[in-house]
């Protein structure tokens, strides 16, 4: 399968590029062959890998906590200090007067859940679908989340729904809908207009949230297809160390983008006026 794949350039790439699906009508499994028309399937690889990696991140805070010491704090304790000291200090000169208590661990899971996810971008792109296709006989599976569309959006919109939350509990359902309708102009002439900037305004958050990540980290990997596809194998560490050097700061800083845009807005949604 793979020695099939790789002497042709094209079928490589649409192979890297199909999620190991699951077709919701007719409950088979699709492969990198098939147009991927139909709306109702589900990216088994991009879910499996997002559970791992959250599972990851929790075992490893929870571990690591149950050895904590104020004496002598060990290598993990100082990790997961340097993450939860970097998350109050943004929180702090972003937002001083904050008093919504979820803001802080929301944000520390949000930060560190993406680089772990964005980390997987790193590792080589055949690999793991190299072992999965012997143990497991699955010949396409994306192991990086963060380049599934559905799975950045729906991080995105679960924060966009506490957005919605929190600016209701903070301003009342009147609040919220006077907000919506009388603001920027504060006149019954401009209601629908009104309406209509500040839907865009909200619409956006999530959306701009998701895309930012998605189209950095989709065009991260596509370059590493593309460096392994064109390239023999003894020629692409030329190429692709470099990049996956440059890579590592786009891991962190969509990260950090991610996290910094939900303390805003989280931010924002409980100010009251």
């Amino acid at each position: 399968m793979f020695s099939k794949i790789i002497f042709n350039p094209q079928k490589y790439i649409n192979h890297h590029l199909h999620n190991f699906q699951l077709d919701l009508k007719t409950l088979k499994i699709l492969n990198f062959q098939d147009t991927g028309k139909n709306f109702f399937v589900l990216n088994l690889d991009s879910i499996f890998f997002s559970f791992f990696l959250g599972f990851v991140f929790l075992s490893f805070f929870y571990f690591s906590s149950r050895k904590l010491s104020l004496k002598s704090p060990k290598n993990f304790q100082l990790i997961i200090e340097i993450f939860i000291n970097f998350i109050n200090k943004n929180i702090k000169e972003i937002c001083p007067k904050n008093k919504n208590f979820l803001i802080a661990p929301l944000s520390l899971t949000i930060f560190c859940w993406i680089i772990l996810m964005n980390l997987m971008d790193l590792l080589p792109i055949d690999i793991i679908p190299f072992f999965c296709k012997i143990f497991f006989n699955i010949s396409n599976v994306k192991i990086v989340p963060s380049t599934d569309i559905n799975i950045v959006l729906s991080m995105s919109f679960g924060v966009f729904f506490l957005i919605l939350f929190y600016s209701i509990l903070n301003k009342g359902l009147i609040g919220f809908l006077k907000s919506l309708f009388f603001q920027p102009f504060n006149h019954f002439f401009f209601l629908f207009f009104n309406f209509f900037l500040e839907s865009i305004s909200l619409l956006s958050k999530p959306i701009s949230l998701g895309l930012r990540l998605f189209g950095n980290m989709y065009s991260g990997e596509m370059i590493f297809i593309l460096i392994s596809a064109f390239l023999p194998w003894w020629l692409q560490w030329i190429l692709s160390v470099p990049w996956a050097i440059f890579h590592i700061l786009v891991v962190f800083l969509q990260a950090f983008i991610f996290m910094v845009l939900t303390i805003i807005y989280l931010s924002l949604a409980t100010e009251k006026h």
